[in-house]
């Protein structure tokens, strides 16, 4: 299939030249006609399959195709750095046409953007909070809407974006097109997609499976070892760009000053960042400034940055659908990747579960313990293990008693002497 099947209109189809895309990916193939029929859409698909250009592409068709006035399409995402690269992308696509675009988000001036939106906007790549407050403003209306597309719907419901959805979605044409795009849906989730939607058409690409050129590895360790262990891989691996994940703003920010410290050119992507500082760190990450990036996972929703050699699962996700997304990012255009997860007795089974879903066991990996009695090992201290410290075959307390190790230590549950590959 090419993307002459779609009989896009002159413009779109040199767009798609520049852009050097020379056949269409499978969420593409199976979104791109019926968005182009004016179909509401459920598309489900893992990130790096092409879903911006899935629907970019279609909805940009027809805008040229009809006439209308003020905003016409809204595009709604979780944050910054999605926002802007979908706008990016929608920019090169009507580019040389008098469709005009723009992204809205807070930590930058608003009243620029009220300014931009009375000079008129055809399509609005916005996040939940700043486009409410700029609506709360009476600065944009929103009732001549076309489309409405949901990007990353998981995050933005699973966030606590919901309340301002449904604020949203009151402010627009009952009368609309919608889709709901998304890397992961979990049941509760695709039922308050499924609201917005009117008799959609439901697509659905692999997106509970692991992209094959992506091996995965487990390292059963302590919470508080596994700094010194990621210090460890970095400085033994060969990891060109690498994409390292944490629970939290704080982990993410103190783990990134730590590696640096060590040497590393590391930088962290999380909440708390300005937005100049979050662009300087996604564009040192993307440029090559930086090697690694520490990042939470909402921050990291619009990452796309090319050639990431690994993924590194500091803290393990909550869902095995949010595992396959964070990998997802490595492994992409032909090349190899490696996702290497840091699992303590907690994680069992979420390691589990994520293996049913990659339907095979991930490659077990030893621990040397020569290499984790060091001084960058932070203890976590919501963890029993702070206060202990292995002795020989015992384990000392911070009293300073020994009692035999309990036989259900992290190597016993994650089996690591079978290293069987997925």
């Amino acid at each position: 299939m090419s993307f002459n099947d779609f009989h896009f209109n002159n413009h779109i189809s040199q767009a798609i030249l520049k852009c050097g895309f020379t056949a269409p990916t499978p969420i593409q193939k199976q979104a791109i006609a019926p968005i182009l029929e004016r179909r509401d859409l459920l598309g489900l698909a893992q990130t790096g399959t092409g879903k911006t250009a899935a629907f970019i592409l279609p909805t940009v068709q027809h805008l040229m195709t009809t006439s209308g006035k003020q905003v016409r399409v809204l595009i709604v995402a979780p944050t910054r750095e999605l926002a802007e690269q979908i706008n990016d992308f929608t920019k090169t696509i009507i580019q040389g046409t008098p469709l005009r675009s723009m992204a809205i988000y807070g930590g930058v001036s608003k009243q620029v953007q009220i300014t931009r939106i009375r000079n008129g906007v055809d399509i609005v790549v916005a996040c939940p909070g700043r486009l409410l407050d700029i609506l709360n403003d009476k600065a944009i209306n929103l009732s001549h809407v076309e489309t409405l597309i949901l990007d990353e719907a998981d995050h933005m419901f699973d966030k606590g974006f919901l309340p301002d959805i449904r604020r949203i979605l009151r402010l627009l044409p009952k009368e609309r097109q919608s889709l709901v795009f998304s890397a992961t849906m979990p049941g509760e989730i695709r039922h308050l997609a499924e609201d917005i939607l009117n008799n959609p058409v439901a697509v659905q690409i692999n997106h509970t499976r692991s992209i094959k050129s992506v091996s995965h590895q487990v390292y059963a360790i302590g919470q508080g070892q596994k700094t010194e262990l990621l210090l460890h891989l970095l400085r033994l691996e060969n990891m060109k760009t690498t994409l390292v994940f944490t629970r939290t703003k704080h982990k993410a920010k103190s783990l990134a000053m730590k590696l640096a410290q060590s040497g590393f050119r590391a930088t962290s992507l999380q909440g708390n960042l300005s937005q100049n500082k979050r662009q300087e760190a996604l564009d040192g990450f993307k440029d090559g400034t930086f090697k690694i990036l520490v990042a939470t996972d909402i921050a990291a929703r619009g990452i796309d940055v090319t050639g990431i050699s690994h993924v590194i699962n500091y803290d393990m996700p909550d869902t095995a659908e949010a595992y396959i997304h964070r990998t997802g990012r490595t492994g992409r255009a032909a090349c190899t990747g490696e996702a290497l997860n840091f699992a303590t007795l907690e994680d069992t089974r979420m390691i589990r579960s994520i293996e049913q879903s990659l339907d095979g066991k991930m490659q077990r990996q030893p621990v040397d313990p020569t290499v984790l009695a060091s001084r960058h090992a932070e203890p976590d201290p919501r963890s029993d293990e702070r206060n202990r410290k292995p002795v020989g075959n015992k384990t000392r307390t911070a009293s300073g008693s020994q009692r035999p190790r309990n036989r259900s230590s992290a190597s016993g549950v994650f089996n690591s002497s079978g290293r069987s590959k997925q």
